[in-house]
């Protein structure tokens, strides 16, 4: 998977390839899925939602260019994949999960690996987590039809935010930094995700 899936792909952050290869993918799956848990396409988890693609899951992480000592904000942990990787980079990684049902799928897999240094908490993703802001970095694992006020809001200084935007069927991946000017902008490449649901993204 690394190696095909990621670096034949241009994934090139060495910590993250390390992080995408020590976290067991197929746990975060279906048992009946669990062999093509490392194949290149996303995967029900149920709830109507999905684990991304490991390509996408290895693109949205490089782009927040996390070093280690970061706060992480994530949005739609699902089944716990990506909350895992993330993990493995940074400090603290908070999480917002607005199906419970997935949250405690999530926390019981993430605390058989031993991931102690994530938190999870069920609610309208949109609005953030305002308890334990500002963030160094934000990523949201859902598309959205514009960029949420309050995860703007609660992006650190020099921070990073990488969202799906768009349409209910497609999205451009787009990444935010915040400079003391504004808001950058880079587009990252077209993608489809699950809809983001929240009083600041589409309505349930």
């Amino acid at each position: 998977m690394v190696q095909e899936q990621l670096m034949n792909r241009g994934i090139k952050d060495p910590r993250v390839l390390q992080a995408m290869g020590n976290v067991p993918r197929d746990l975060f799956v279906e048992s009946a899925l669990a062999d093509r848990a490392y194949d290149d396409e996303p995967l029900p988890i149920g709830d109507k939602q999905t684990i991304s693609q490991p390509y996408m899951v290895g693109l949205m992480t490089e782009a927040l260019e996390l070093r280690g000592g970061e706060k992480v904000l994530e949005i739609g942990s699902g089944s716990g994949y990506q909350t895992a990787v993330l993990a493995e980079l940074c400090l603290n990684v908070f999480c917002v999960e607005k199906i419970r049902s997935l949250a405690a799928q999530a926390r019981a897999v993430l605390d058989k690996l031993k991931y102690y240094n994530v938190a999870i908490h069920v609610g309208d993703g949109t609005l953030g987590w305002s308890d334990h802001a500002p963030f160094d970095a934000i990523l949201i694992a859902a598309g959205s039809p514009s960029l949420p006020e309050p995860l703007v809001g609660q992006l650190s200084l020099g921070g990073k935010l990488v969202i799906p935007l768009g349409s209910e069927k497609s999205q451009i991946l787009k990444r935010y930094r915040r400079t003391p000017s504004g808001l950058e902008e880079d587009n990252l490449g077209d993608c489809r995700f699950v809809k983001l649901l929240g009083r600041y993204g589409w309505p349930a």
